[in-house]
C-alpha cells in the first residue's frame, strides 16, 4: 500500500520539458575565412589557371683536354728554379756502381748528365772534358746508336693538329689543350638557333633518362657517352613575352646535365638538326643568343 502511494506521487510531480529540435526555415549563411562576397547583381571575375611549365632536359657533352697546357713564362721560370735547387742539393749519383767503367752505357750517361747540367745552370757551367774530338764524336755516335736501338729519340707529334690548321670544327682532335662542347644548329619552329642537344620528357621518365634519349635522337647512337650525375648542373628559363590581358603564358625550363664523350662522333638526324660543331666556351658565346648565353656560361669551363 505504501509503495503504491509513493509511485502515484512521483507520477504526479514529475514533469520533463520537451525541447524542439526542428530546424528553422531561415538559416544564416556560412562565410568561409578569406572569402569575399560580391555585391548583388555583379558576377565575380574568375582568373585563368596558370598552365604547367614546359620542362625539357639538355646535355652538355664535353670532350676533355687531350694535351697538357703549355706552361706560361712564369711557370717555366719556376720549374727551372726548382730544378736548379734539386740538382744543387742532391747527392751525387753513384754511376760507377750501376755502369761498368769504360762501357757504352757509362759514356751515354755522362753525355746526358752534362746536358742536364747545362740546361739547369747554363751553357758555361760544366768544364769541357780533355778528350780528342775523334773520341768525343765516336762516343756520341755510339750513344745515338744505342738510343736508336732502344727506341729512344723518336720524333714527337706536333701539338697543333691538322684540324686546327684546316679549321675543322667537326673534328674531336681540334683544340687539344681545351675543353670543347657539342653545339647543334637546330630548327626550332621558324628559327634557326645554335643550342645544346635537348628534348622533352615522356610520361614516367626521369630527367637524366630523357637527356640521354634526346641526345641519341638528335645526334645518333654512334657515340660512347657517360652522364656524370643524375643531378642537373644548371637550369635555363627563357624570358617570357608580354602576354595579352588576361592570358597566361606557359613557362619553359631546361635542365642541363654534364656528360663526357669517350669514343665515336655525332651524326645529326637531318630532320630538326642541320649541323653541329665542337666549340670552346669563347666560340660558343659568338653563336648563341645573349639570353641563352647568360644561362649556360657559368656551366662551361674557361679553359
Amino acid at each position: 500500500m505504501f509503495s503504491r502511494n509513493i509511485l502515484a506521487s512521483c507520477r504526479a510531480n514529475s514533469y520533463v520539458p520537451v525541447r524542439s529540435f526542428c530546424r528553422p526555415l531561415a538559416t544564416e549563411a556560412e562565410v568561409r575565412p578569406g572569402a569575399t562576397l560580391s555585391p548583388p547583381g555583379i558576377t565575380p571575375v574568375r582568373t585563368k589557371r596558370q598552365p604547367r611549365a614546359q620542362i625539357s632536359a639538355a646535355i652538355i657533352l664535353n670532350r676533355s683536354p687531350i694535351l697538357t697546357r703549355t706552361p706560361t713564362p712564369f711557370e717555366r721560370a719556376f720549374y727551372a728554379y726548382q730544378a736548379r735547387i734539386r740538382r744543387a742539393i742532391h747527392n751525387p749519383f753513384p754511376y760507377d756502381f750501376y755502369f761498368k767503367q769504360g762501357s757504352l752505357l757509362e759514356t751515354r750517361f755522362n753525355i746526358e748528365e752534362r746536358k742536364r747540367e747545362r740546361r739547369a745552370f747554363g751553357p758555361k757551367f760544366s768544364e769541357a772534358e780533355v778528350i780528342s774530338a775523334e773520341k768525343a764524336a765516336a762516343d756520341k755516335a755510339a750513344a745515338d746508336q744505342l738510343a736508336l736501338q732502344e727506341g729512344e729519340g723518336e720524333e714527337l707529334m706536333p701539338r697543333v693538329h691538322q684540324a686546327d690548321t684546316d679549321r675543322d670544327l667537326k673534328s674531336l682532335d681540334r683544340k687539344g689543350k681545351r675543353n670543347i662542347y657539342l653545339l647543334l644548329h637546330a630548327t626550332d619552329g621558324e628559327q634557326d638557333v645554335w643550342r645544346f642537344p635537348e628534348g622533352g620528357l615522356e610520361k614516367g621518365e626521369l630527367l637524366h633518362q630523357a637527356a640521354q634519349r634526346d641526345l641519341h635522337a638528335e645526334c645518333g647512337e654512334n657515340m660512347d657517352t657517360w652522364i656524370v650525375s643524375r643531378n642537373p648542373v644548371g637550369v635555363y628559363k627563357p624570358a617570357l613575352p608580354n602576354p595579352p590581358s588576361g592570358d597566361a603564358i606557359q613557362e619553359r625550363a631546361t635542365f642541363f646535365f654534364k656528360a663526357h664523350i669517350m669514343a665515336g662522333q655525332a651524326k645529326p638526324n637531318g630532320k630538326s638538326i642541320n649541323d653541329f660543331a665542337w666549340l670552346t666556351k669563347q666560340e660558343i658565346e659568338t653563336r648563341v643568343g645573349k639570353d641563352y648565353w647568360d644561362g649556360v656560361k657559368d656551366i662551361l669551363s674557361d679553359y
